[in-house]
């Protein structure tokens, strides 16, 4: 999937991962960038066409496929994150806030556009995932369980698209420089780099992106005994 020329839609696009996002995809040579928001006002990037966009919302959801029915790239970058673990206070009621924009969130995005990419003849997805996926710790705990979910369902529907030529790509990576983590005192890697990484994997065909060491390490220690997810993670 090559950028240069393509219309690629991002999630959460008004600031952090996702202004980064629009902005590679506009340095590479797409050819329209629509921007989701749920204030399509606070996107202030030159050369983004802003769309209002709620993705725990369904009619939302409907009217942005409905409206940018010529997007050959999708990009579900729309996340929110609360800590805590899963004995936390309020954690049942923290866990279906975060499924909703982080799980079902990427759900009805990709319902929704699949038939979208088909029509382009096929296109491609590529889900913002996390180490948390793979390993979990009190601090993210419920955030976690999230984003394994999230990856389970991008594993699946990139079987599911084959027959119409759709390319998934999961984007795995730690902890991203923005807001989302601006309290938490750990090692943190520039949205920028994340994306110029996620974007190389995606046009040389990647099914999986490893965007910094920390995830290449939990990834290799899955396998491992005893394996990385059953140890706490030391920086």
């Amino acid at each position: 999937m090559k950028l240069d020329n393509a219309v690629v839609l991002v999630t959460g696009a008004n600031r952090g991962l996702g202004l980064a996002f629009a902005r590679e995809a506009l340095a590479r040579g797409a050819r329209k960038v629509y921007a989701g928001a749920r204030d399509p006002a606070s996107v202030n990037l030159p050369g983004v066409e802003p769309i209002r966009l709620d993705v725990t919302d369904p009619e939302q959801v409907r009217a942005a496929a409905q409206r940018c029915s010529d997007v050959t790239l999708l990009v579900n970058n729309a996340g929110i994150a609360t800590t805590g673990g899963f004995l936390a206070d309020g954690a049942i009621e923290s866990a279906r806030q975060q499924f909703e924009t982080n799980f079902f969130g990427v759900w009805r995005m990709s319902q929704a556009f699949a038939p979208v990419l088909a029509a382009q003849g096929g296109g491609a997805i590529l889900n913002v995932l996390s180490i948390a996926s793979w390993i979990n710790s009190p601090l993210l705990g419920v955030y976690g369980a999230t984003k394994s979910a999230a990856w389970a369902f991008t594993n699946g529907l990139r079987l599911e698209l084959l027959a119409q030529k759709t390319q998934v790509t999961g984007l795995h990576v730690g902890f991203v420089d923005t807001d989302l983590v601006r309290g938490m005192d750990v090692p943190k890697t520039a949205p920028e780099l994340v994306v110029q990484r996620a974007f190389d994997g995606l046009e040389a065909g990647a099914a999986e992106v490893l965007a910094d060491d920390i995830t290449r390490m939990v990834k290799a220690g899955l396998s491992a005994t005893p394996a990385v997810y059953t140890q706490p993670l030391s920086r």
